[in-house]
């Protein structure tokens, strides 16, 4: 025997069929409170928000994002395009943005991108902004999304095209911090341990640590490239060590390059690191106050950093022409992996 059609409906079949005008009439209020009652930072008076969320608890009732989103022609979707998750930097970064869209009523849609994500891939889901975790803008990708109306983030990053905003640290103010701490510390033969030589805060970093020293009167740091990775930054660590003018201190342009030079330094070359072999980092990321590391470093304020990419999205939402470059300051952390200052 053929079971009545109601009696084949599921739970999730109920929900489905429950609409807005079924849970204003529960709750004896309009459609645009029911919908107000569900957008994040709207405006309604709580005894009646509690009232519909009541009402649509009881008819089990849930919004359709896909049809919010077409109503409002934006999709609450926030694409986010990174290139490299072993930085510990991006996967934090990562945590706050998502926690923050969150909030915002929005989501974050990944984008894997080894160069740039997929232009196709971004257009399809009709995303309401695209942010870049350290990953270059191509022309190409910012014309497409331009013609789209989808307004671009760098973070940690700049650019020199006008179709984007970026949120970026104080590449050049941190590294002549780290290089006057290293020359506080007696230090004078100097190595820059190079991120990507394309990368713009690879190269932030390095001039503003080589005009420091210039201007101390001092040559040119010695230099190898890490490409910000562990295992490179390790090949080039045992290259700088292995040097007949070896260097007696190393700026590492990030966290995972100073972490790779610290295990190589003292494990593969028995150096008392933070005494006859200072060792600085760029980032902050946790591991660096681990006290097998105890790396200096300057910090980036990833939770400021973060909130002005928020802000810049709920900006551009607006206005997609009025784009900002925003440079949050940082600060220099000192801890066993450097000498103190003199």
């Amino acid at each position: 025997m053929v079971a009545p059609r109601d009696a084949r409906r599921s739970p999730v079949d109920d929900a489905a069929s429950v609409t807005v005008h079924d849970v204003a009439r529960e709750a004896g209020v309009s459609q645009s409170a029911v919908s107000r009652a569900f957008t994040p930072g709207s405006s309604l008076v709580a005894d009646k928000r509690e009232r519909i969320l009541a009402a649509a608890a009881k008819l089990g009732y849930r919004p359709n994002p896909l049809a919010r989103s077409l109503i409002r022609g934006r999709s609450g979707i926030v694409g986010v395009g990174v290139a490299n998750l072993a930085n510990p930097f991006f996967v934090a970064t990562l945590q706050l943005l998502s926690d923050r869209l969150d909030q915002n009523g929005l989501r974050l849609m990944l984008f894997p991108a080894q160069g740039e994500p997929s232009i196709q891939d971004v257009l399809h889901y009709r995303i309401d902004a695209l942010v870049l975790l350290s990953v270059s803008l191509s022309s190409l990708l910012a014309g497409e999304c331009r013609r789209a109306g989808v307004p671009i983030i760098l973070y940690n990053r700049t650019t020199d095209q006008d179709d984007a905003s970026c949120v970026v640290g104080d590449n050049a103010h941190g590294a002549r911090a780290v290089a006057a701490h290293l020359l506080g510390g007696g230090h004078r033969r100097l190595a820059f341990l190079s991120g990507s030589p394309d990368a713009s805060t690879n190269i932030e970093r390095e001039a503003g640590f080589t005009a420091y020293l210039a201007e101390q009167g001092l040559p040119p740091p010695l230099r190898e490239c890490g490409h910000f990775a562990f295992d490179a930054a390790m090949a080039a660590t045992r290259r700088l060590l292995l040097r007949p003018d070896r260097p007696d201190a190393i700026f590492c342009a990030n966290d995972t390059m100073a972490l790779a030079a610290i295990t190589v330094a003292r494990h593969e070359f028995g150096i008392d690191v933070g005494r006859d072999l200072s060792i600085v980092g760029y980032d902050d990321v946790p591991m660096a106050a681990w006290p097998s590391f105890a790396l200096t470093t300057y910090s980036q304020p990833a939770a400021q950093m973060v909130d002005e990419t928020v802000r810049l999205i709920h900006a551009l939402r607006e206005s997609p022409s009025n784009h900002e470059a925003v440079v949050c300051p940082g600060k220099l952390v000192v801890r066993g992996s450097s000498r103190p200052v003199a």
